[in-house]
């Protein structure tokens, strides 16, 4: 079963659109009894200054408030996905006649579109189309008890499959239709906590237009560029930045993780991340995952998890680089405690978080990673939507900021008291990581192999498209050049079998005979009549069945 709530969508491809995709987690998150930490759920209430309280589950799953045909329901943030959607009954909705099927890796979001009274974070809408789904006896999990009732996309308008279904820009979804009313502020901003942290005064905080006190200095930090899609695959656009060229990831060692990125339009160097609230596992390149892992002492790789178990006592560090600016990710959240793991030996583990990309691979190759709740809980994040807005007025370029919110040493003491029970071994024998030589590789199976492929291919697709253009433009033009070159041919063969009978005739009387014959009669001494003569040019119809010869077979 599955932790993170499938958010990103399959992208079209050249021919055809492929399906929501869904990322498979098979394991369980471990949720700790009420006895040493009870595990509360966010209260249901609203919000009428742009702020929004942010509800934590065992640090797998976030969700707040929004007001849906009058009552409050509690769905998840969802930054990866562009759908509203809700379970139960909404009182007063209008149903717009249109039904609707998402697929996710835990069920199916089935059933129909209406249209209803809408509020989040202080925002309203008068008709907002959402999809209420009424059974969701098909998903493994139960959503109630970990604490939603639905979904909430904030992604870019273009992945919306509601906004797709209807007509017109009724299926806009709820951030696109809220910042269509206004014409500033067009940003919404995301806080999430730590569970299980105890040096942390972080917590949960959502705001639309609004930025958190005491953290306004997020303005002060690099505009990130949202890497652009090509419009033709315009429903994979999601909120993608590139890390700084070279040193985008710094890795356990303190070095450098080298990577090639797939994104065709990337600078060389770079790697780009989808930010997605939906995942709960970052989803990184294998040999991303296997640098951050492989050279750790005892590390052992499960197939059964599809990721690395680590010892809990080994503090491993990782920085993510964006803009010239540096975002150490917390130890605690480079492993986690919180799934009930077991090495081969049955002995206690804990998971590495950020997994190497299996099903949430980009099959045109947009992007490389996914940046999910383990990243995020390190910056307070900032998106702005610009002239993502459909129907909106701002025609400024979207852009991302972030700002650093864990401080190295102080994650380090919480490490230590966590995991360690406040006996400071991390530097230890036992956790010195391996030589480079002696790291470890995760295998890769064979459908990743086949899907890799795929993905390197399908990610060049705008150059095949290009090549195969090209192509064809030359096979046309050799086509036309050659019926041209045989019809230039065939004329001056006709002309030349028409200069031989008119040149070799026989004289008759001091006419040459062929096709000018003497005729005598009483009145006349010689009379020249012409007689008919096949074409002295080709008859194109005749010799080619009735068939124009630049006629293309089908």
């Amino acid at each position: 079963m599955m932790h993170s709530f499938i958010t990103l969508s399959f992208v079209s491809s050249l021919c055809s659109t492929i399906s929501v995709l869904a990322l498979r987690i098979p394991f369980d998150v471990h949720v700790q009894t009420p006895a040493n930490n009870p595990t509360t759920h966010f209260p249901r209430q609203s919000s009428s200054n742009g702020i929004l309280p942010v509800g934590n589950t065992q640090n797998s799953f976030y969700y707040t408030n929004i007001m849906l045909g009058g009552q409050n329901i509690s769905v998840m943030l969802d930054t990866g996905s562009s759908d509203l959607w809700v379970t139960g009954s909404i009182p007063g909705a209008t149903d717009t006649g249109s039904s609707l099927k998402l697929s996710y890796a835990v069920g199916t979001a089935a059933g129909d579109i209406y249209t209803a009274p809408f509020e989040f974070a202080g925002q309203s809408v008068s008709d907002q189309a959402f999809l209420l789904v009424a059974n969701v006896s098909s998903f493994s999990t139960n959503i109630h008890s970990e604490g939603y009732d639905g979904l909430i996309g904030l992604g870019p308008n273009s992945g919306s499959s509601i906004y797709k279904k209807l007509d017109g820009n009724s299926g806009n979804n709820p951030i696109n239709r809220i910042f269509e009313q206004t014409s500033s502020n067009d940003y919404i901003t995301m806080m999430l906590s730590r569970k299980g942290d105890p040096g942390s005064n972080i917590t949960g905080q959502f705001t639309i237009g609004e930025l958190v006190p005491g953290f306004e200095n997020i303005t002060s930090m690099p505009h990130l560029s949202i890497e652009k899609v090509y419009r033709v695959t315009d429903v994979d656009q999601h909120w993608q930045i590139v890390t700084d060229k070279n040193n985008g990831i710094i890795g356990p060692d303190g070095q450098p993780i080298k990577y090639s990125s797939i994104a065709p339009k990337a600078p060389d160097g770079t790697i780009v991340g989808v930010l997605d609230s939906g995942f709960t596992l970052p989803q990184v390149p294998r040999t991303v995952s296997d640098a951050i892992y492989g050279r750790v002492q005892g590390a052992e790789w499960s197939v059964a998890n599809e990721a690395w178990l680590v010892p809990c006592g080994q503090l491993i560090n990782v920085t993510f680089n964006f803009g010239g600016v540096s975002y150490p990710i917390h130890p605690l959240d480079v492993s986690s405690s919180d799934f009930g793991v077991i090495f081969s030996n049955g002995n206690p583990a804990c998971l590495g978080t950020f997994q190497p990309v299996t099903s949430a691979f980009s099959l045109l190759g947009e992007y490389d990673m996914i940046l999910g709740m383990a990243f995020l809980r390190n910056t307070y994040t900032l998106i702005n939507y610009g002239n993502f807005i459909t129907g909106g007025s701002n025609s400024n370029n979207p852009y991302v900021q972030l700002l650093p919110l864990t401080n190295v040493e102080s994650a380090v003491n919480d490490f230590i008291q966590v995991r360690l029970n406040g006996q400071n071994t991390i530097n230890s024998s036992q956790y010195a990581l391996l030589p480079a030589s002696q790291e470890q590789h995760s295998p890769e199976s064979a459908a990743e192999k086949k899907q890799a492929y795929e993905e390197l291919v399908l990610s060049r697709w705008p150059y095949i498209v290009v090549g195969g253009l090209v192509l064809l433009i030359l096979l046309i033009s050799y086509c036309v050049w050659r019926c041209c070159c045989r019809r230039k041919r065939m004329a001056k063969k006709a002309a030349k079998k028409a200069a031989q009978q008119n040149g070799g005739a026989a004289s008759v009387d001091g006419f040459k005979s062929g096709p000018y014959a003497q005729l005598h009669d009483s009145q006349s001494t010689a009379s020249l009549v012409m007689q008919p003569m096949r074409g002295s040019t080709v008859d194109f119809e005749e010799d080619y069945g009735g068939k124009d010869a630049f006629t293309r077979s089908r």
